[in-house]
């Protein structure tokens, strides 16, 4: 791929060492794949001299693991088990790690929560809801969470910890919801459905491929909170997340793609 802003790409090839690889040796890494395909790279990142390493896990290795959703739970044992993997190798290699586990990711128009709950809102100018819809949640942009990679790559102590990423601000789901509805210049329409009648919906949801990935776990998920303390991390390498759809300063919408 061309430089682009200072920075190179190259694509490693695998079994080349990094005496015979034209990257070299290459110390310092971030793992922003799924965590639990990183294992398939460990001999790959000792051939090129991995000395530190920081990967995105999520915060939905705790928030699943209850769900009645075996999907869910699923997803909540895979990070698990993942993390676990990383830190044997880790350690048993002498290369340092950070895991990083985020709430809620969004920005740039392509995360699948909340811009998928506004492509749902332009195209049918309302959003189901189950309950009330109280939850607590800590939506994280994801320019944030690049941040928070390039801070922790660089502050050693950091080193062979984990860390909860959360966003600037907490808010209820159903005001979440709400503020992506002003974003697009409309009025909050939320419907307030029963669980039963949102499964049964949810039947001919996923007949459409965008939304083969909703589940009633993430209806009932509505009402629960999901907040993490990030206060470590801003203690340790001085993390400083934005407030939820809003800029630095308050004023500008950072809300990419949310209006198209």
């Amino acid at each position: 791929m061309p430089a682009e802003e200072g920075i190179q790409w190259h694509q490693l090839q695998s079994g080349l060492t990094m005496q015979h690889s034209p990257e070299g040796l290459i110390p310092l890494w971030i793992c922003a794949a799924p965590i639990w395909v990183l294992p398939d790279y460990f001999d790959l990142l000792i051939s090129h001299g991995v000395r530190r390493i920081i990967v995105v896990s999520s915060t939905s290795r705790f928030t699943k693991n209850g769900s009645t959703d075996s999907h869910d739970q699923a997803v909540a044992h895979r990070l698990a088990a993942a993390e676990e993997s990383l830190q044997r190798w880790a350690e048993s290699h002498q290369v340092e790690w950070v895991i990083l586990r985020p709430t809620m990711i969004y920005g740039l128009g392509r995360d699948k929560n909340i811009a998928e709950i506004a492509r749902f809102i332009r195209r049918f100018a309302f959003f189901p809801v189950f309950g009330q819809a109280q939850g607590l949640r800590q939506p994280l942009h994801v320019a944030d969470l690049a941040e928070a990679c390039l801070l922790a790559l660089g502050t050693k102590s950091s080193t062979n910890r984990s860390y909860d990423i959360s966003g600037g601000e907490t808010l209820t789901y159903r005001a979440m919801v709400r503020r992506i509805f002003t974003r697009q210049d409309r009025t909050p329409r939320l419907i307030t459905i029963p669980l039963w009648i949102f499964s049964a919906a949810l039947s001919l949801f996923k007949r459409v491929p965008r939304y083969q990935n909703w589940s009633v776990g993430m209806a009932e998920r509505m009402n629960q909170d999901m907040v993490f303390d990030h206060s470590d991390a801003v203690r340790d390498f001085g993390f400083s997340p934005r407030k939820f759809l809003v800029s630095d300063n308050g004023v500008g919408d950072v809300a990419e793609n949310l209006t198209r």
